[in-house]
């Protein structure tokens, strides 16, 4: 990351934490190989609006994208589940196989209805919720960083990894997609995915 651009995240994340509103880190998607190999795994157990579950076996036999985020997010995660609509239409039929999963960061708020709401009108993605417990467990496996933020009005907001991370169909970690990817891009890494 050049030194410029560390310094305009440095500013925005004291402009958003100034109006009290959300903050996604926004990953590169850079990890050391250690953290890559087992990025996924881990003995997490949460519930799927589709009335499934969530865990490290989900991951297998099909590519996966995985977004973690929020309902009460004001930018980041409407954008985001907007740019993954934007996918499913550019990967067409071949996109079939791809499964997307919608995982809380806010699992005290973020309720299955809640989360059934919000994803439904993408066709496409699953929302993912359960315990405060198993959620922090699904986030470390993923090495995503949320934390509650106070706002004004006594209430709080999520910061939280931006980041949209592939897996392969063995479940093994092949890539993120960083916030706000060129279209083509995230495109293009997606049909390489599915195609493996």
């Amino acid at each position: 990351m050049t030194q410029r651009r560390t310094i305009l995240i440095a500013v925005a994340a004291l402009c958003f934490a100034a109006a009290g509103t959300t903050l996604a880190v926004l990953w590169s998607g850079a990890l050391s190989g250690t953290q890559a190999a087992g990025l996924g795994a881990g003995d997490y157990r949460l519930e799927t609006t589709d009335g499934g579950t969530f865990t490290e076996g989900r991951l297998k036999g099909r590519p996966t994208a995985v977004f973690f985020g929020f309902t009460h997010c004001p930018d980041v995660c409407p954008t985001t589940m907007a740019e993954m609509v934007s996918w499913y239409e550019a990967l067409g039929p071949a996109g079939d196989d791809l499964q997307s999963f919608f995982v809380t960061v806010d699992p005290e708020r973020d309720t299955l209805d809640m989360l059934r709401q919000y994803v439904e009108w993408t066709g496409h993605v699953v929302g993912v919720s359960g315990s405060v417990e198993e959620a922090e467990k699904a986030r470390a496996a993923f090495n995503v960083f949320a934390a509650k933020v106070p706002t004004e009005d006594g209430n709080y907001t999520m910061d939280h990894t931006a980041s949209v991370f592939l897996m392969d169909r063995d479940g093994t970690f092949a890539g993120t997609i960083p916030y706000s990817e060129d279209p083509d891009i995230a495109v293009a890494e997606l049909r390489e995915l599915v195609a493996g």
